[in-house]
């Protein structure tokens, strides 16, 4: 039998930091299913497709297969056969994530590979409606949040880290407008699944977080 643990929560909640550091302790495959949006997103943008072209989006998913494996303990996200990690971690790219993410095309087919990856394999997997509608029977299932300020924080170090000039008050306003459409989308909207348990990262470590979620797992 498989064992999944779900991780929900909004952007820059810590999660697929989180979910990754508890796969590698429990020797999971942790499944990145915000690169598998970002990596269809990334297609979307290549075909020139514009972020409100719904029927152009929705008639290009036949054509898009998104895999994820592991080589020497790193993910590869392959797009077509392509290995696209150097190309999907740009705002453009997470932008057009987020807005076609409310096709209800682009999430049936991706839930459609989710699942049948939880089905073979021990995991983790995160995102915003793994526990609400990916993984509705994960064994365990986290809503993972933080304060929009902490969250932002978070960011503006990442792209200075990265020599990337930024914004703090910008990258606020964006994660608090994406926080508005995730929750307020028609499909799969980000909410805490009722049996979840609510964890607040904003005064906790990284360790802190993902020893608290692992004692959870039974």
């Amino acid at each position: 039998m498989s064992y999944a643990i779900a991780i929900d929560g909004p952007a820059g909640a810590g999660k697929s930091t989180i979910a990754k550091l508890i796969a590698k302790k429990k020797n999971y495959i942790y499944v990145d299913t915000g690169a598998m949006y970002r990596a269809m997103a990334l297609y979307f943008l290549e075909e020139g497709i514009k972020a409100d072209e719904a029927e152009k989006i929705s008639a290009a998913c036949p054509d898009v297969d998104v895999t994820i494996r592991y080589e020497n303990g790193e993910q590869i996200v392959l797009l077509n056969g392509r290995n696209v990690n150097g190309l999907i971690r740009t705002e453009a790219v997470g932008d057009m994530a987020s807005a076609s993410s409310v096709n209800k095309d682009v999430r049936e087919k991706l839930v459609e590979l989710q699942r049948a990856l939880a089905a073979k394999e021990n995991v983790v997997m995160d995102g915003r409606d793994i526990g609400t509608c990916v993984l509705p029977d994960a064994d365990v299932k986290i809503y993972l949040t933080a304060s929009s300020k902490v969250r932002a924080q978070r960011r503006y170090d990442e792209l200075t880290a990265k020599g990337e000039s930024c914004d703090f008050d910008k990258i606020e306003k964006d994660i608090i407008e994406r926080d508005e459409r995730d929750m307020n989308r028609e499909i799969s909207p980000l909410r805490q699944a009722s049996d979840a348990t609510l964890v607040d990262s904003s005064d906790m470590t990284i360790e802190e977080v993902a020893d608290a979620i692992i004692a959870l797992c039974k």
